[in-house]
């Protein structure tokens, strides 16, 4: 079960850093517990249960529509689920005020399809935005991390173009950039190779491992690039139709003899995946 603490959190103030273990050993930051969500007549997650293992790079895998970035606006509290628990760092996200819910998304970062910089400013400000955003770090403190991350990810020389002035993986580099400038515990990657040719895929691939390897925490990716998950991947999870029908170790995934993760996987035309 899940640890609670009810302590009230206060501007600065750290959260309780609570963990969740299953039966193997294996500690949690994120849980999602029967989870169901509905727009309208459509059914988009119908009771979907993962755990997200500490310290790890997660691969979420599934056809398009059935609900892997409906599921990431619930795991950062964008959507509330109609049923089911979301618990970050073992608390119901939404069974807490909107004040601690935005303590908690201090502790993400999040690499958007394209970026999503802010085509106003250039990449140094970009990736200087949510340090002066949400602490009090002095100009010289923030250039410090922002020259610190540009450089982890190559972007040095590029400190004052614009995002319309850039490559869309320089964008997307620059985004993974920002992501990391508070040091959050969890990232979360939204399809971060769409776009890309297979190359550039296998470097922004290298550059994740890379940048896992030296700042740890807990990666999770959504993608339809199935060489992106062989290649990241510790942990893979297969979605359809709102539900989980694969969760495990990587080389499980694909070696799995279930019928619809196998053709997935594979890519083959004949098996329970259609057109519809």
């Amino acid at each position: 079960m899940p640890t609670q603490n009810s302590a009230e959190i206060i501007p600065g103030m750290t959260l309780p850093e609570p963990r969740l273990l299953d039966t193997n050993g294996r500690v949690h930051s994120m849980e999602v517990r029967n989870v169901h969500k509905t727009f309208g007549d459509f059914r988009v997650l119908q009771g979907l249960n993962l755990n997200f293992v500490d310290d790890a790079i997660t691969t979420i895998l599934g056809p398009s529509g059935t609900g892997k970035s409906v599921m990431i606006k619930h795991l950062v509290g964008l959507l509330a689920p109609d049923a089911g628990e979301v618990l970050i760092f073992g608390r119901d996200i939404w069974k807490i005020s909107e004040r601690e819910r935005y303590e908690i998304r201090k502790r993400f970062g999040v690499l958007f399809q394209d970026g999503a910089l802010f085509g106003s400013m250039n990449i140094y400000d970009n990736t200087a935005f949510p340090l002066r955003k949400h602490t009090d770090m002095s100009e010289s403190e923030i250039s410090d991390i922002v020259l610190e991350r540009l450089t982890e990810v190559g972007l040095e020389k590029s400190l004052t173009k614009y995002p319309s002035e850039v490559s869309g993986g320089m964008r997307k580099r620059a985004g993974f950039a920002r992501a990391l400038v508070l040091n959050p515990d969890i990232v979360l990657f939204d399809e971060p190779d769409s776009g890309l040719d297979p190359v550039r895929t296998s470097l922004l691939n290298d550059l994740i491992l890379e940048m896992h390897s030296r700042h740890k925490g807990t990666y999770m990716l959504v993608t339809h690039d199935i060489r992106t998950a062989r290649k990241v991947s510790d942990y893979v999870g297969v979605i359809w139709k709102g539900k989980v029908v694969h969760y495990g170790e990587a080389e499980e995934a694909f070696n799995s003899d279930n019928p619809f993760v196998r053709q997935f996987l594979s890519g083959e035309s004949a098996g329970p995946l259609g057109m519809d």
